[in-house]
């Protein structure tokens, strides 16, 4: 993936909306219990790798996903896949730190009721942070709140000035939707709500706010590259966790508000 926006509140449901950007050719499955070694878990599946980019176990209350980070690649001899992440995650089991090197950088983001995290390894060295309450946004570069000043993200909604750390087109769309998601009322996800009244305020967003999707702020993208290939948002993903149940939403059309549905 190569956004994802949290909300935590005490006493409230996480919030996480993951949108995952990718080659447009490469072929993936839509969420449903895909694997067997990992009873109960349910996500999209990567059809090259066989793993996922988000996973949620219902029965736990507990949902991951992963976005690419920046740094220093692994050695191809051995370079592992980052999709089985979010499924080791999910379900709860603890992050090999002797396989690092043999991954790419990411960004492991972990939710449960009450509680994010996020795990970052650069090839490098691995940063774990549990988030505090309030409203954070991931791209590849990092958290937001490490790439714009906090008065910045108050700011109109045009990209930041740039940071040491961080890409022109990931500092736009921070600059034009963190504080827009900021403003924004905070969605209350119930069981047998439509997709667009669970998520109120959110949904519009999500569907990418109107932007063109060639638009360097744009949430929902689309980019015709030298080779011949096309990377862009492929899904869309909205999960609510509490201790009474977990809500997941996905769409296989981003931007279309007619093709959301209810995976749990």
């Amino acid at each position: 993936m190569c956004t994802a926006v949290l909300s935590v509140e005490p006493g409230l449901p996480v919030l996480l909306a993951g949108v995952r950007d990718e080659f447009t050719s490469r072929s993936w499955e839509p969420p449903a219990p895909h694997w067997p070694q990992y009873p109960g878990l349910v996500g999209g599946r990567d059809l090259l790798a066989g793993g996922t980019w988000l996973a949620v176990s219902p029965q736990d209350r507990r949902a991951a996903c992963v976005l690419n980070g920046l740094g220093q690649f692994a050695p191809s001899r051995s370079r592992q896949s980052r999709g089985v992440l979010p499924l080791l995650a999910a379900a709860g089991e603890s992050l090999d730190r002797t396989a690092l090197p043999s991954l790419d950088p990411f960004h492991l983001v972990t939710v449960r009721p009450g509680y994010a995290l996020v795990q970052s390894w650069n090839g490098r060295q691995l940063d774990e942070r549990e988030l505090k309450p309030g409203l954070h946004f991931v791209v590849n570069s990092g958290l937001a709140s490490d790439l714009v000043p906090a008065d910045q993200s108050q700011a109109p909604a045009q990209a930041p000035a740039a940071a040491p750390n961080g890409r022109a087109h990931e500092l736009a769309r921070i600059g034009y939707f963190l504080r827009k998601f900021q403003a924004a009322r905070r969605p209350d996800p119930r069981p047998g709500q439509p997709a667009r009244a669970a998520w109120d305020a959110w949904f519009g967003l999500v569907n990418g706010d109107g932007l063109d999707r060639h638009d360097q702020r744009a949430l929902i993208v689309r980019r015709e590259l030298a080779d011949g290939r096309t990377w862009g948002t492929t899904s869309i993903s909205l999960v609510a966790l509490s201790p009474a149940g977990l809500r997941y939403d996905f769409a296989r059309q981003p931007g279309d508000p007619a093709a959301w549905y209810s995976v749990i």
